[in-house]
């Protein structure tokens, strides 16, 4: 009987403590077009990083409709078992597509940044937090820099960010993937830079070229991360990991280059999804896109809280 009771008692025990230290996630709508997930230490805290997903129809928790890694999901869990709350959302397009309402023609670069500005700002207004923070992932680098000089924020981070514009990231990966087509792609990015749109591109072009987002990637290859970076008068800090197969780790330098008093910590292993990744194996790297219970870098997060706790 002792020994059951003793069994029971632990079983308490760990319900109160398990209890105790669950964070609050409450789900949150900042605008019709920001959806998101707050996600608060339960005895509160000072300090809110708003996290900006990458490029694609990206959910809150960093997945895609192939990709299920919940890398943004575990960050925010990680942050907030540090006494961290963060707010993250569904990307603009993916809230769009949800509501059958997406028109590829109509979207623009700057709607990204006008849900970032309107998500610090539903955040300040309400006096909750003394820090607010940004933390942009991959596409989400440059939406977060360029929200960041229009919003009154503590810090930013860059997270696997590319350091050139959209147009010299794809000319790069066209060189090392189809050689053949980097010139007309030059050509056509050229044309699109001048007059706004492309009327003639090979037709192995089309996925980069669609009439229909012509004028989103014109908005987009505008602006320059090396450029916007310099902009921050706040502290900065710049993380890849030096197993990302999508941002090299030059990507990163270019950037700490740019803004000479940065801080730039390159995580040995880590990949796009924030995954530690031993050696160069490929298919490794890649499964690891759709491995949510595979754990993320601690590393990482102990970068980020003394970037914050500083």
């Amino acid at each position: 009987m002792k020994y059951v009771h003793s069994i029971l008692l632990t079983f308490l025990i760990f319900q109160i403590t398990h209890a105790q230290n669950t964070p609050i996630e409450r789900d949150v709508k900042v605008n019709q077009y920001v959806y998101g997930t707050l996600l608060q230490p339960k005895e509160g805290a000072d300090n809110l990083i708003i996290i900006i997903p990458g490029s694609g129809p990206t959910d809150r928790n960093g997945n895609q409709q192939l990709t299920r890694n919940n890398s943004l999901r575990i960050l925010a869990e990680k942050l907030a078992a540090s006494g961290i709350a963060t707010f993250r959302y569904d990307k603009r397009v993916l809230t769009l597509l949800k509501k059958g309402a997406l028109q590829e023609e109509k979207l623009r670069f700057d709607d990204f940044v006008e849900d970032a500005v309107a998500t610090v700002n539903y955040f300040s207004s309400r006096n909750r937090y003394t820090n607010i923070y940004i933390i942009g992932h991959s596409q989400g680098s440059l939406v977060g820099m360029i929200a960041a000089q229009q919003s009154k924020i503590s810090g930013y981070i860059s997270l696997a960010g590319p350091g050139q514009t959209i147009d010299q990231t794809i000319l790069s990966q066209i060189a090392l993937q189809m050689p053949d087509l980097k010139d007309k792609a030059q050509e056509a990015f050229t044309q699109l830079k001048e007059n706004g749109k492309v009327k003639k591109y090979s037709p192995a072009l089309s996925s980069i070229f669609r009439p229909e987002t012509q004028p989103f990637m014109a908005s987009w290859m505008k602006y320059d991360p090396k450029v916007e970076i310099q902009k921050l008068q706040i502290p900065v800090l710049i993380v890849n990991g030096t197993n990302d197969i999508q941002v090299d780790t030059n990507e990163a330098k270019s950037l700490a280059k740019a803004k000479s008093d940065a801080s730039l910590i390159l995580i040995e292993n880590m990949n796009h999804v924030l995954r530690i990744i031993e050696g160069t194996d490929a298919l490794e790297n890649t499964k690891s896109y759709n491995e949510p219970r595979r754990p993320i870098s601690e590393e990482l997060i102990n970068v980020i809280k003394d970037f914050i706790t500083k």
